[in-house]
């Protein structure tokens, strides 16, 4: 069993101000975003340009921002939400969901795609490929704050931690980090590479990630305030990571359904 690594959440302090990992992960994030966005654009008929990534990167950061902590507070705080509304602005207590700021992603890609005569799947799978970038640094983030500790271990794992209080446990944070970032990139980049029928990066995409949250799901300790949500083992996570995969595969049959037309 492996110590936790002692770093500290705070990345640079000046003075009275501290710039945190965390907030340096989101910033890696939309940077990464911007980066792969940019090469992107630059590939034969597009039919996209460096203003309009832009602009979609920040309309998408508005759309992670506000759709992650509104999620959150619905999906996993909304008892505390009702006894006490103000919470939704306490965002320095912490808070996000995933599956918040993906519903968040959505409404602003459709508003972008209305402002550049855009369809929302174009958008889209424009985007798809860039988004675990902003995964997997998230993750990392959690893994510095040392959040979403892992399940117990059973038997011997060699690189178990200690997250203090002397059980060995599931990095899950970084198993998520592997499998929703490096994992889901690299599938999405080779994917998205070649021409594709409009929806089908979209469709992989949360086929994927549905399928790699769901599974990662089981070696972090759910939400203590929530705690399984069915039959003994469902998480939250989980719940809300089925859905997602039956629309991707609902995408692909609508995808063999307008080919065959």
């Amino acid at each position: 069993m492996l110590a936790y690594p002692d770093i500290s959440p705070v990345a640079v302090a000046l003075g009275p101000v501290k710039v945190h990992w965390y907030g340096l992960m989101y910033l890696i994030g939309f940077a990464g975003a911007w980066w792969l966005g940019n090469r992107m654009a630059r590939r034969p008929a597009s039919g996209w340009n460096k203003d309009q990534v832009a602009d979609v990167i920040f309309y998408g950061a508005l759309g992670v921002v506000l759709g992650g902590r509104i999620g959150y507070i619905l999906f996993y705080n909304f008892d505390h939400f009702l006894a006490d509304p103000i919470i939704i602005l306490r965002v320095w207590e912490g808070g996000m969901s995933y599956h918040g700021g993906m519903l968040g992603v959505f409404t602003a890609l459709y508003l972008f795609g209305k402002k550049t005569n855009k369809t929302f799947f174009q958008v889209s799978d424009f985007i798809a490929p860039m988004v675990p970038i902003g995964l997997g640094a998230g993750r990392i983030g959690n893994f510095i704050n040392r959040e979403l500790p892992g399940r117990a271990v059973n038997g011997d794992l060699s690189w178990a931690l200690d997250y203090g209080d002397h059980i060995a446990r599931h990095p899950s944070s970084l198993y998520q980090a592997a499998t929703e970032g490096l994992l889901l990139f690299i599938i999405l980049l080779v994917f998205s590479s070649r021409p594709r029928p409009v929806m089908a990066v979209s469709a992989v995409y949360m086929i994927c990630y549905g399928s790699f949250r769901f599974i990662t799901e089981f070696f972090r300790i759910p939400d203590e305030h929530i705690g399984f949500v069915a039959f003994g083992w469902l998480t939250k996570g989980q719940q809300l990571s089925v859905p997602m995969v039956l629309f991707g595969f609902y995408l692909l049959y609508l995808i063999r359904k307008r080919n065959s037309e």
